[in-house]
């Protein structure tokens, strides 16, 4: 596994949890256990743009938490723990989106939009024109509002979706790469099963490092989820997932926690 960038691990472990914060001396320790220099955390934490755009807080007496955009994405980051509830049974229908609205030119947005997609398994299926399958409970707006607060352009329309043709229905129940979800699903169990056999026979700072890096590429694979309902794809198989990564997230908290009270 690659070596995290010290903006992202630190932005990580802030947000992993409500009312975490870190010293320097703390993120420094921190970044040692993944061969980051003293030196790059102490200029990661200071760097006035992750102020500037309210992703770190400095509060008193040297110790930074999430400013108000950090938490934001975090909270929709953290959603991963709870959505599985959010989903209900699938009617059929989709939940579209248009693009057309946005700048082109505006590539910031055009990286925020593209991400916010990828987030909620939205795929083209035309120029401009996004799916993914209307398998909430809540609907249309529990997307919308989602979708707006990861930075998806208000004016970009999100509607519900209904009784195409045969060969468009196809292509849309095709946009998904189902085989390989679910061979990551399956591959992810057994990952996770095999991390927590060697968790016990680890020192603390080895435990750590791990349950980071191991953590991480299955919160990566979860947060990305296309959340794709029956008979698209066996809901199943990616609910033992999640149960066996949310296993494996609260151990790995207990861990951190420790790590982090040993750092003060």
């Amino acid at each position: 596994m690659e070596k995290p960038l010290p903006r992202r691990l630190l932005l990580k472990l802030l947000g992993s949890r409500s009312g975490i914060k870190m010293d320097a001396a703390s993120a420094v320790r921190v970044g040692a256990l993944f061969g980051i220099t003293e030196n790059n955390m102490r200029v990661t934490l200071t760097l006035t743009r992750l102020q500037a755009a309210k992703l770190l807080n400095l509060i008193d007496r040297g110790f930074y938490t999430l400013g108000q955009q950090g938490q934001t994405l975090a909270k929709e980051v953290g959603t991963w723990r709870s959505v599985e509830q959010q989903v209900g049974p699938w009617q059929g229908e989709w939940v579209g989106l248009l693009t057309h609205t946005q700048a082109k030119r505006d590539r910031k947005a055009q990286r925020v939009t593209a991400r916010a997609l990828k987030m909620f398994g939205m795929q083209a299926i035309t120029n401009d024109f996004y799916l993914r399958p209307n398998n909430f409970s809540a609907g249309v707006d529990y997307v919308r509002t989602h979708l707006h607060s990861l930075g998806v352009d208000i004016s970009a329309p999100v509607f519900k979706v209904a009784q195409f043709d045969s060969d468009m229905e196809d292509k849309a129940r095709n946009l998904w790469p189902v085989k390989e979800l679910e061979a990551h699903y399956q591959q992810g169990i057994l990952d996770i099963e095999q991390a927590l056999d060697r968790l016990p026979e680890l020192s603390l700072e080895d435990a750590a490092k791990e349950s980071y890096l191991v953590g991480d590429s299955a919160l990566q694979q979860l947060v990305f989820d296309p959340l794709l309902p029956a008979p698209l794809i066996n809901e199943s198989l990616r609910q033992a997932f999640r149960a066996k990564v949310q296993e494996y997230d609260q151990i790995g908290e207990r861990i951190w926690l420790q790590f982090l009270h040993e750092s003060r």
